[in-house]
């Protein structure tokens, strides 16, 4: 995965999409194989220093404090050493309606103001590598297709970004490269612009 691309990994639950951002995070021991980054050997190395070199994992369910306000979830990012108000600048910058929210508690708005809020939080790090994980689970289709030009967008400042998503079809359109998994298995890998309907049907949907 090059600097400032979008990778898709797609399959079917149960596939083992989120296990293999566990492994690339350090939050999942590996079991065999190797682990790469940047051309380096990162297996069995902990979460904390893969984190403290780039990678940032913004997880399924989102993540976010519940009980705190936007602005005290955003205070959380500090202590990486970036101050409260350039958190504040590039999440606001980046995501306007938080700044309409800041005084909220983040459990109280919806879902796609909640994934805002994580994804502000987590690009406050500064990653090079952003790993999000079923970004559209539970969201209108127009919140996605928002959130999905903020995807585009991130990647088009240099962030490399590997997208877990169950429905191809959400993501496919800002992606450069695919990756398709079932039943713990690599289908298919390659362009995203390859991929064409015939392969969702038969490999990733489980069509005839």
């Amino acid at each position: 995965m090059s600097a400032g691309s979008v990778v898709a990994l797609l399959g079917p639950n149960g596939a083992g999409k989120t296990t293999v951002i566990g492994v690339a995070s350090g939050l999942v021991p590996t079991t065999g194989g190797t682990v790469a980054m940047s051309g380096f050997d990162v297996t069995g190395v902990s979460a904390t220093e893969i984190a403290r070199a780039g990678v940032c994992t913004i997880p399924e369910g989102r993540g976010v404090f519940p009980n705190l306000t936007v602005t005290e979830n955003l205070r959380m990012a500090t202590y990486t050493g970036v101050s409260q108000a350039e958190v504040e600048e590039r999440a606001y910058t980046r995501f306007p309606r938080l700044s309409e929210r800041r005084t909220q508690l983040a459990g109280t708005m919806s879902g796609g103001e909640q994934q805002m809020l994580a994804m502000a939080r987590g690009l406050a790090t500064d990653p090079a590598v952003l790993m999000l994980d079923e970004l559209s689970m539970g969201l209108a289709p127009k919140i996605v297709g928002q959130l999905y030009e903020q995807v585009a967008s991130i990647a088009a400042d240099g962030v490399s970004v590997l997208v877990v998503e169950q429905f191809a079809r959400s993501v496919l359109g800002v992606a450069d490269h695919a990756v398709v998994m079932t039943q713990g298995l690599v289908r298919y890998t390659g362009p995203a612009s390859e991929l064409d309907e015939e392969m969702l049907a038969t490999t990733y949907l489980g069509g005839p």
